[in-house]
C-alpha cells in the first residue's frame, strides 16, 4: 500500500478555504494519511510554499510548518491542532516566521501552490531544540522510506 496523503478541507491540488489562511483563523487543516510503510520509525511533515514571493517570479520556498518524530503509529492531525494535541513525541521546527506552529498561507500576490510533504523515515531523528526545515532535511538524508504530497493552492481574496 502506498503512503498517501489527504485533507478533509481540500482536494489535491484544490483551493485551500481561508479559514486556514491569514485571511481566517490561519487553523492547520485536517490531515490523515494510511499506508505507512513497515519499518518506519517517525514521520515528518513538512508544508512549504515554493512560489514564494510571487508565483511568475519565484525567488524562495517559504515555510509554513515542520514536525519531525511524529510517531509511526500516528494516522491524522486534527484541524487547528495546538501544540499540547501533538503526539508524544512529536518535535517542532521553526517556520519562517521564527517560530514553531502552523502558519497558514498568505500570498502577497497571485495562486500559490502550498505542499503539505509526509516521510516516513527508518529513524527518530536526533534533533534538539526548534530545527529548521533545512536542519531537519538534512537529518533526514539516507533514512527516507518513502514520501507523500498534498499540493493546496490559495490566492488572496480582495
Amino acid at each position: 500500500m502506498k503512503l498517501t496523503l489527504r485533507s478533509t478541507a481540500f482536494p489535491p491540488a484544490g483551493a485551500i478555504p481561508a479559514v486556514h489562511t491569514c485571511q481566517g483563523q490561519d487553523r492547520s487543516p485536517a490531515l490523515s494519511w494510511s499506508g505507512v510503510p513497515v519499518g518506519t520509525q517517525s514521520l515528518v511533515l513538512i508544508v512549504d510554499d515554493p512560489d514564494a514571493p510571487d508565483p511568475q517570479a519565484p525567488k524562495m520556498t517559504y515555510v509554513h510548518w515542520v514536525l519531525y518524530n511524529l510517531p509511526a503509529t500516528t494516522t491524522a492531525l486534527p484541524e487547528a491542532v495546538e501544540p499540547r494535541q501533538l503526539p508524544h513525541g512529536t518535535g517542532e521546527g521553526l517556520n519562517d516566521w521564527k517560530r514553531t506552529g502552523y502558519g497558514g498561507p498568505c500570498p502577497p500576490i497571485g495562486r500559490h501552490r502550498y505542499f503539505h510533504k509526509l516521510y516516513a523515515l527508518d529513524c527518530l531523528l536526533d534533533l534538539r531544540g526548534h530545527p529548521t526545515k533545512s536542519e531537519v532535511e538534512a537529518a533526514m538524508a539516507g533514512h527516507v522510506l518513502e514520501h507523500t504530497e498534498l499540493i493546496g493552492t490559495y490566492q488572496k481574496h480582495p
